[in-house]
This record gives structure tokens, C-alpha cells and sequence, in this order.
């Protein structure tokens, strides 16, 4: 199986580090960071593990262009590639009225733009390699948007839909396409990336209230957040299969049940339900 070369793109932290380990016992993969001055977490991850001949370190900015073909440039070194994992990611968040359309374009940059320019940049050298795999990886808020989320939420329904379209065009070649939709894990990108590009309510706004009441909400949601371990397995299963035989994978605590009552929830019902849910008297001051 060392044969075999995975890409994972984010893999300085998170579920793409995880994921970078996980798949090492299996391939060789190219752990993507977008500066690997700063993948000191990763570096030292793959000393304990004693995986240095089963990891290489690549710089890769997704939103660069520049950046993604000199990647693909030096993928000549390795011929051909069996496992492309789409994980850099970043996440905005605030309501609308208080968000630039640039907090937007940024979303977009990482979660979209980026995602389908690496994805072009690697099929090239998936293209005769039947049985390789394209695995993007989305989130729950893919299928099912909130409040104060539309930028990372907007981005995410995005990569759902690129998805399902490239596995349809890629299906002739024997190449698979899947996402994997995670629900809410302990990962760096709500303590860092969200704070970070979080577009706050001016003192005097109107949604002050509002936004106090869902951030609430969020922080008495932690505890109940998953171990990213079992996102990487997830993803470490899915690398070994013959064919990935769905479009989905949803994972995560309480995830498919919210995904079927919102496919077959009367919206009225739904919005209903999320209303209600954050309008909790202990929410509200």
C-alpha cells in the first residue's frame, strides 16, 4: 500500500493534521501547509510516529495561483497520485448587514476557489490512475445553514454542489468523489479562524441581542463537541475502499438525525425548531 501517494491540504492542524498521520500507515502523503515555517505541531507529530519517510512537508497556499502550480509542478517527482484530500478551510462568520462583501471573496477564496483550483491542479496526475479518490472535506453546515454563518455556511452548500457535479464528470474515468461532512469537532478553525473574521455588532446594532443569544448557544454547545480522531479514521476508512459508493459522509454526534429531519421537516417546522432552540431563556439576558 506505501505505493500509493495521498495529498492533504490544511495538514498543520486539525483534522488535516490527524488525517496526515492517519493515512501515513498506508501511503505516502504530501502534508499541503500553507507555511511550513509554521507546522511545528505537524513536524513534530511525525518525529514521535517516526513517520519522516512517510511524510513530506509542501508549502501550498490554496488561494495563491502562483503557489498551487508550483505545487503541481514538483507532484511530477511522484508520479501519480491515488488520494486527493480537500481539507484547507477557514471560516468567517456575523450577520450579513455587518459582513463586507470582501469577509465573502476571502471565504470564498479558501473554502472554494481554492479547493477547485487544487483539485485542477492534482487531476492531472489522477487522470490514468483508475480507482483514485477526490475527498472534500465540508461540514454539516453544507446541508443545513445558521444564523451568523452564511459566508462559511454559503461556502460549504458550494463545495457540496462542486462535488456532486465532478464526481459525475469523473465517474467515466474510475475516479471517485466524496464529501465527508463533519458536525461540530475540537478543531482550530472555531478557536482561531471564526474569532479571527468574526464581523461583530456595533454596540447600538439591532442584532446585538441576537448575536449574544447564538454565541451562547455556541459556547454551551463545546462540550459536546467531538474528538477530530474520529474524522481522520473516517477519512483513513474511506482511502482504503475499492469505491466510494455515496456522494455524503456525514459524521458526528446527533448529525444524520439533524440532516433527515431537515430534508423531510416542513421548513415552517424547521425554522420553528432553530428559533425556538436559540431563544432558550438561558440565552436570553
Amino acid at each position: 500500500m506505501k505505493n500509493k501517494t495521498a495529498i492533504v491540504t490544511g495538514a498543520s492542524s486539525g483534522i488535516g493534521l490527524l488525517t496526515a498521520l492517519k493515512l501515513a500507515g498506508t501511503h505516502f502523503v504530501i502534508a499541503a501547509v500553507r507555511h511550513p515555517e509554521k507546522a511545528e505541531a505537524l513536524k513534530q507529530q511525525i518525529a514521535a510516529c517516526n513517520a519522516e519517510t512517510s511524510i513530506a512537508v509542501m508549502e501550498l497556499d490554496v488561494t495563491k495561483e502562483e503557489s498551487v502550480a508550483s505545487f503541481s509542478d514538483k507532484l511530477k517527482e511522484y508520479g501519480a497520485v491515488d488520494l486527493l484530500v480537500n481539507n484547507a478551510g477557514t471560516a468567517f462568520g456575523g450577520f450579513t448587514e455587518d459582513l463586507s462583501l470582501s469577509d465573502y471573496r476571502n471565504q470564498y477564496e479558501t473554502n472554494v476557489f481554492g479547493l477547485i483550483a487544487v483539485t485542477k491542479a492534482v487531476l492531472p496526475h489522477m487522470k490514468k490512475n483508475a480507482g483514485a479518490k477526490i475527498i472534500n472535506v465540508s461540514s454539516i453546515s453544507g446541508q443545513i445553514a445558521f444564523p451568523a454563518f452564511s459566508p462559511y455556511a454559503s461556502s460549504k452548500h458550494a463545495v457540496e454542489g462542486f462535488s456532486e457535479s465532478l464526481r459525475l464528470e469523473l465517474r467515466p474515468f474510475g475516479i471517485d468523489v466524496a464529501v465527508v461532512e463533519p458536525g461540530s469537532y475540537r478543531t482550530g478553525i472555531w478557536d482561531t479562524s471564526f474569532t479571527e473574521h468574526v464581523a461583530f455588532p456595533k454596540p447600538d446594532s439591532e442584532y446585538g441581542p441576537y448575536f449574544e443569544r447564538i454565541s451562547a448557544y455556541i459556547a454551551d454547545s463545546r462540550s459536546n463537541y467531538g474528538n477530530p480522531e474520529e474524522v481522520a479514521e473516517l477519512i483513513g476508512r474511506l482511502a482504503l475502499k475499492k469505491r466510494l459508493k455515496k456522494l455524503r459522509y456525514p459524521i458526528g454526534k446527533g448529525v444524520r438525525l439533524l440532516i433527515f429531519l431537515h430534508s423531510f421537516l416542513p421548513w415552517r417546522f424547521w425554522e420553528r425548531a432553530v428559533s425556538k432552540k436559540l431563544d432558550q431563556k438561558r440565552y436570553l439576558k
